[in-house]
């Protein structure tokens, strides 16, 4: 939260806006400092009792009442579109929650003197992934038993695991990290463990991982169409694999970027293993095309993609590269003049000038924008408006509870 001393910026962690406290800087950056509430002289209504560690990763927010954290998020979109986008808005946008207890469909494991778990906020530090309640009960037992069997076999090198599950949280595979020079084979016993389906491993130093049990990879079955329920997609993902976090947000966020694309051709870019763009085939629309660059994802994404046939094209090449080549649109659809909808789901970093500008370039009729940096959003927003596109509508969408991210969805049209 924001606080200012002295004309200088204060970011103040375990607060609430309006709330006086009493905090304690903690480091000091070229422009702003850093603090941590060490004591509440006057609460808000909205704090309540967090369980585990404030600081630890994912749980900054636990002590702000849930509609009010909502509120708060809505708040971040607006001020970040009226700020960094120069977009005028009326009311903050509506944000959809979630379930706040165990969300988290992928997260990343740091392993410290043989212990497994998250970091703390701005820290090296570790701390106990299973007390902030984003994980399943049955990863925390993983998590645990891993723990005792790395200590058991006296295992040392693991820097880190990436745990994937499906939404339905019977199928869970990890990647182990390891050190340079290390041997990934005793690491085996931690796939013999229960509660996993695979677990692959790679080494610092060697190119190519080794699968040490099972499958390491995960499959879901989205239902893409609420009123038909026979509409569905599956959708295979290696565990090292880009995804949607949020088991409970999946298919709601997957059916609103849906009801934002009129039948027309579609173009996905950072297409990732196929989420948007095979969804709406799955949907029957006819012509849609997938761009992803990333090797592991683009791999899941040609085999997620196969059942679909002709009716979608995979471009295994960076937005980059496909927008400067200029996208290909077949004969019918040039000939009767249709503009295809564009998908976007950056990463954080937003689009590169360079993949915005052949956006631009190539003139789609609407721009839909998944972004899970509002910082980035709005600068792209900006560009986008000066390019003489109109900012048609924008929500957000809380897919981590109890932190200060908030996914935005909007639609641009083309003035």
């Amino acid at each position: 939260m924001l606080a200012r001393h002295d004309g200088q910026i204060v970011l103040v962690s375990g607060t609430i806006p309006g709330e006086r406290v009493r905090a304690r800087v903690e480091r000091a950056a070229k422009s702003v400092l850093y603090a941590a509430t060490t004591e509440v002289v006057e609460a808000s209504p909205d704090r309540r009792s967090a369980a585990g560690d404030g600081l630890c990763g994912g749980n900054v927010f636990a002590h702000i009442n849930y509609e009010r954290q909502r509120l708060l998020k809505g708040d971040i979109l607006r001020d970040a579109l009226e700020r960094i986008g120069r977009v005028r808005m009326e009311a903050a946008p509506d944000i959809v929650g979630s379930p706040e207890q165990a969300y988290r469909m992928r997260a990343r494991l740091h392993c410290r003197d043989r212990r497994l778990g998250f970091f703390r906020e701005g820290t090296h530090d570790l701390c106990d992934a299973g007390s902030t309640g984003q994980l399943l009960p049955a990863a925390v037992a993983w998590i645990a038993e891993a723990e005792q069997a790395i200590a058991h076999s006296r295992l040392s090198g693991l820097s880190g695991v990436e745990l994937s599950e499906n939404a339905a949280g019977d199928e869970r595979a990890c990647h182990l990290l390891l050190d340079a020079r290390v041997v990934a084979a005793p690491f085996a016993v931690l796939g013999r463990l229960p509660g996993i389906t695979g677990l692959s491993a790679e080494c610092a130093d060697r190119a190519g991982i080794e699968i040490l049990s099972g499958v390491p990879s995960v499959t879901d079955i989205l239902h893409v169409r609420a009123d038909d329920p026979g509409t569905h997609l599956r959708l295979t993902r290696d565990v090292r694999a880009f995804f949607q976090a949020n088991r409970f947000l999946l298919e709601p966020l997957v059916r609103y970027v849906m009801s934002l694309v009129p039948p027309c051709p579609v173009v996905d870019l950072y297409a990732g293993v196929g989420l948007f763009g095979l969804s709406l085939a799955a949907a029957g629309y006819e012509q849609v095309t997938l761009v992803e660059g990333d090797p592991i994802s683009g791999a899941s994404l040609v085999e997620n993609a196969e059942p679909f046939g002709s009716r979608v094209r995979v471009e295994r090449k960076s937005v980059e590269s496909y927008l400067s080549a200029g996208p290909r649109l077949d004969t019918e659809t040039a000939r009767r003049g249709t503009r295809p909808t564009y998908i976007v789901d950056p990463p954080r970093t937003g689009m590169s000038k360079e993949a915005l500008a052949g956006i631009i370039r190539s003139g789609p009729e609407r721009l839909v924008y998944v972004s899970c940096d509002v910082a980035t959003f709005a600068r792209d927003t900006r560009t986008l408006l000066d390019a003489g596109y109109a900012l048609e509508r924008v929500s957000g969408m809380d897919l981590f509870p109890n932190t200060a991210h908030v996914e935005a969805i909007a639609r641009f049209v083309r003035m």
